[in-house]
């Protein structure tokens, strides 16, 4: 029988891979990483505008800006082009540490944003992770391990057997990851300094909510 284990450390990507026997797909050629890619939007002359501003201050800004200008000046924007927002059936949640004991390893991480069904600030059932947007400069710790653990908390917590779903932001280079079971799978990377990747960077996330609104929710 393994060893419990309680102590709080952080891991890198290989070592979770060795411990949790994951399997890592990174060409994007999954089924559920296809369809969910295979997304477009149209935006409406409001948001076209909105668009437009943030783009530009991102080609303008973005190398020098630290984790909460990104945060601020441009991922909140994007989010709300993405329709991720409050709902009756789920919630958004900012900031929010989760942890969970996974085949006998203890695991906590703080996600900078996440999807849930829960009830006022305490997220019960995750769906959607960010994980992690750092700067471009002088980034810290292992961001897609850290995303992994959220992912490995969430289907301990979720028991549903349901796939997750979560995207990983590094300066302007945003990788959207899946995870079934073990396996988890890395899209491209889209260069969210470019009119069409960061559209189809919008266009990726409202997909997303067209899945949790069909088939993710309990």
């Amino acid at each position: 029988m393994a060893k419990k284990q309680n102590k709080e450390r952080n891991y890198s990507e290989a070592e979770l891979i060795n411990m949790f026997g994951l399997m890592r797909i990174p060409d994007q050629s999954t089924p559920l990483m296809q369809e969910w890619l295979q997304a477009t939007a149209l935006l409406t002359p409001a948001e076209k505008i909105t668009f437009d501003d943030i783009l530009q201050d991102a080609k303008q800004n973005i190398a020098g800006w630290q984790e909460e200008d990104l945060k601020m000046q441009f991922i909140a924007f994007v989010l709300r082009l993405g329709y991720l927002r409050n709902h009756l059936a789920y919630h958004t949640y900012f900031e929010k540490t989760i942890s969970a004991t996974v085949e006998g390893h203890f695991l906590k991480t703080k996600t900078d944003f996440m999807v849930a069904k829960g009830v006022l600030d305490l997220p019960q059932t995750p769906y959607f992770h960010f994980q992690e947007w750092k700067p471009l400069k002088n980034p810290t710790g292992d961001s897609m391990a850290q995303l992994l653990e959220a992912f490995l908390i969430a289907q301990e917590t979720n028991k549903n057997g349901k796939p997750l779903y979560g995207c990983e932001v590094v300066g302007k280079q945003w990788n959207f990851v899946t995870m079934e079971a073990k396996t988890y799978c890395i899209s491209k990377s889209y260069d969210c300094t470019d009119e069409l990747d960061l559209l189809q960077i919008i266009a990726i996330l409202r997909k997303f909510k067209e899945i949790l609104e069909t088939r993710l929710l309990d």
